[in-house]
């Protein structure tokens, strides 16, 4: 007799080697990390709901509505992972009495599956709303029809105008409102710092600060939008989409060639522009 052993050939804690095997949970639970799956995965790819996952892999078969069930869960779950179901089938069938015989009582099993309800239109409604606005419009147009033919002709056509000799006066149409032009900020004054922005190829992000660093803009310049900037001494500015923009600063239009998507620091003063 060795040191350790039963005399019966069992583990020193009553346990025989057969009952030492991984159960099926735990087969599943080792397939499913060694295949690095998470619960939330194998339930999305079997459509098998989380919390009998769970179940199944604690052995608990429950959760699944019966023995026919808890075999279609147990296909699913090793599949996923990449394990061969049918020795787990054999074993889930000599612990729980044999195969079971399927019986045509209500699928439960799909009923677990996760699976949206289509919702079969109402035509019964149609048709009696449909009916409805054609008995109404024809009950309508027959009273209609009704009051108009008791009317005389003379209300009908009602009184007839006085003639005139008047002549109709021409009305001067009002003059139209001059639309401002770019070359109107030339008339900005002299001794201040004046800068224009406009977004015309495309949206631009700008920010605009005076010469004491008080931020006069911060934000997003949409297509068709201008801004317009003046200080006593000078501005500073940041343009997100140079490229989009159209600058103008004291009057005169920057010529400088901005590529869509460069940034631009710029500062400008009184007099000629100069890019900073």
């Amino acid at each position: 007799m060795s040191i350790g052993n039963s005399p019966d050939g069992n583990d020193p804690d009553g346990t025989s080697p057969h009952d030492a095997r991984p159960t099926i949970g735990q087969i599943l639970q080792q397939a499913r990390v060694a295949a690095d799956l998470t619960v939330d995965e194998v339930s999305g790819s079997t459509r098998v709901r989380i919390p009998i996952v769970h179940a199944i892999e604690q052995d608990d078969f429950s959760r699944s509505g019966g023995d026919v069930y808890a075999r279609g869960h147990i296909r699913m779950l090793a599949q996923a992972v990449g394990i061969d179901p049918a020795p787990l089938m054999e074993r889930f069938d000599a612990d729980h009495g044999g195969h079971p015989v399927p019986t045509p009582a209500a699928p439960l099993f799909e009923a677990e599956r996760i699976r949206p309800e289509r919702r079969r239109p109402n035509w019964t409604a149609a048709m009696v709303a449909a009916i409805v606005a054609v008995v109404g419009f024809v009950g309508f147009t027959a009273f209609n029809g009704t009051e108009n033919n008791g009317k005389t002709k003379t209300a009908a056509e009602g009184p007839k105008p006085a003639k005139t000799n008047a002549k109709p006066t021409a009305t001067k149409s009002a003059d139209p409102k001059p639309v401002p032009s770019d070359s109107a900020i030339a008339a900005a004054p002299r001794d201040k710092v004046t800068v224009k922005l406009s977004a015309v190829d495309d949206k631009s992000w700008i920010s605009a600060k005076a010469h004491n660093g008080k931020l006069l803009f911060d934000g997003l310049l949409l297509k068709g939008e201008s801004k317009t900037f003046q200080d006593d001494e000078q501005i500073d500015l940041i343009l997100g989409n140079a490229g989009a923009t159209e600058l103008f600063v004291n009057g005169k239009k920057v010529s400088d060639a901005f590529e869509s998507g460069q940034v631009e620091r710029l500062s400008y003063t009184q007099g000629d522009p100069e890019v900073g």
